[in-house]
């Protein structure tokens, strides 16, 4: 865990300065046909366009680019089953220092892929937390890196918070804005946002069933640490870091649960109609929309598609689509 005190709006203003040289400013697709299934205005910030195929380039560059020199000369370290490691790797390529992702067995070849190609070490572990945080403290000690946590360190939520800084800033006017939610990085620095700029707008977070540690942790005001997640949605699988449930708690934040048959459709729907290739962590958001039309209905919704990189050997509707 993180022992840097917790992100604060500032934060976000300073990382959105850091990171504009790097990042994309991604833009906000919509499309009648969605808005008629939701019976909602439906606004896609399409965070799958953003470097690296995902929303963490965000974090992890201002992670990377807030380093003293001297630190960042020693490299960067994480863990991480894909988009932040991809992600971390980007960052420090562009600043020419070294990286270092543990990676668990089982990891999606197609993020993986994008590790190795952005030039990381990658350092493969057994597929658990334990695995992963052990093997990152001892390659601390050994390159004297400086390790990123993928969810936790205050300059990634407060990286991650630039999404939606730049969704408020094109639709101010917004009722309700859905985000994924795993670790809660991105989360947590939306509810930044929206705490400063847009009080009136509710934040809600789109969660799979499998893996709801989130949505236990606030209905029971203590987050949940001990579960064994059971989802599609990769990107998803970790609990809730200690720093992001304490700014979710504070911001009053919603959760919807969604299982993964649900999540596969929406993935159908986004590549259906927005003519989007979005990963099944990315979909939860339209697929909890549309799992709860009632909280949706009438209102001006904005939804943050997470990331795009799919492997879609694995996906069971691309095997029956045929070349149409």
């Amino acid at each position: 865990m993180s022992s840097s005190p917790p992100p604060r709006f500032d934060d976000v203003l300073a990382a959105a300065a850091r990171i504009a040289p790097h990042a994309r400013m991604t833009p906000v697709l919509c499309e009648p046909a969605l808005d008629a299934l939701a019976g909602a205005a439906l606004h896609f910030k399409a965070e799958h366009l953003q470097r690296g195929g995902a929303f963490k380039f965000r974090g992890a560059c201002n992670a990377v680019w807030a380093l003293q020199d001297a630190r960042a000369a020693r490299g960067v370290l994480t863990h991480s089953s894909g988009n932040h490691g991809a992600a971390l790797a980007l960052a420090a390529a562009g600043r020419g220092i070294a990286a270092h992702v543990v990676v668990p067995q089982g990891a999606v070849r197609t993020k993986l892929a994008l590790i190795e190609a952005a030039g990381a070490t990658v350092h493969p572990c057994a597929p658990t937390l334990a695995a992963r945080e052990a093997a990152c403290a001892a390659l601390q000690r050994e390159l004297g890196a400086t390790l990123i946590h993928p969810y936790e360190d205050a300059q990634v939520i407060a990286g991650q918070g630039t999404a939606a800084l730049e969704l408020l800033h094109a639709l101010p006017d917004l009722d309700v804005l859905v985000v994924p939610v795993g670790g809660g990085g991105l989360a947590a620095g939306t509810a930044l946002v929206l705490a400063a700029c847009a009080p009136h707008c509710v934040l809600v977070l789109a969660e799979p069933a499998g893996a709801d540690d989130t949505a236990r942790s606030l209905a029971t005001g203590t987050r949940v640490t001990a579960f064994t997640p059971q989802t599609v949605c990769d990107g998803l699988r970790a609990g809730i870091g200690a720093p992001n449930f304490e700014i979710l708690r504070a911001a009053r934040a919603e959760v919807v649960t969604v299982d993964d048959g649900q999540t596969r459709a929406a993935m159908r729907l986004l590549w259906q109609y927005l003519k989007q290739t979005v990963e099944p962590s990315g979909a939860t958001v339209l697929a909890a929309v549309l799992a709860q039309p009632a909280r949706f209905a009438g209102r001006r919704v904005g939804l943050v598609l997470s990331g795009g990189n799919v492997d879609l050997d694995a996906i069971a509707f691309c095997a029956r689509c045929g070349t149409g």
